[in-house]
């Protein structure tokens, strides 16, 4: 089995004028999800982010450490959660990313994990 990344791209805009009621479904529908890819087996982990702005960088490629904060890169986009599944193939792991965008009502990216 290979180790997929499927990862959850939005930005600010995307959630911003959503209705209290239609966040709270999407959340149920993601929770759904969420045991569905567990009863399957095909889960590894997964977790939401909090907005990029609550990031931190660390760059120590210098002297000395720099700690800024914000996210590394200035995007209107950015990662705001992900999965990380076993499936046997990539045709598999979209199947699994169809479902998971279709809850999350936004755009999953796959990315199968670099071989050992």
């Amino acid at each position: 089995m290979t180790q997929y990344l499927l990862s959850v791209h939005g930005s600010d805009e995307d959630f911003a004028n959503v209705p209290d009621d239609e966040m709270q479904k999407m959340f149920a529908a993601v929770d759904a999800f969420n045991e569905k890819v567990k009863a399957e087996g095909a889960w590894v982990f997964a977790g939401g982010l909090l907005p990029a702005d609550q990031s931190t960088t660390v760059d120590n490629t210098g002297d000395k450490p720099i700690v800024t904060d914000g996210p590394y890169a200035e995007s209107k986009e950015y990662l705001g959660g992900f999965w990380i599944i076993e499936a046997p193939d990539l045709d598999a792991a979209l199947k699994w990313a169809e479902e998971g965008s279709k809850a999350c009502a936004g755009k999953v990216e796959v990315r199968p994990f670099a071989a050992e």
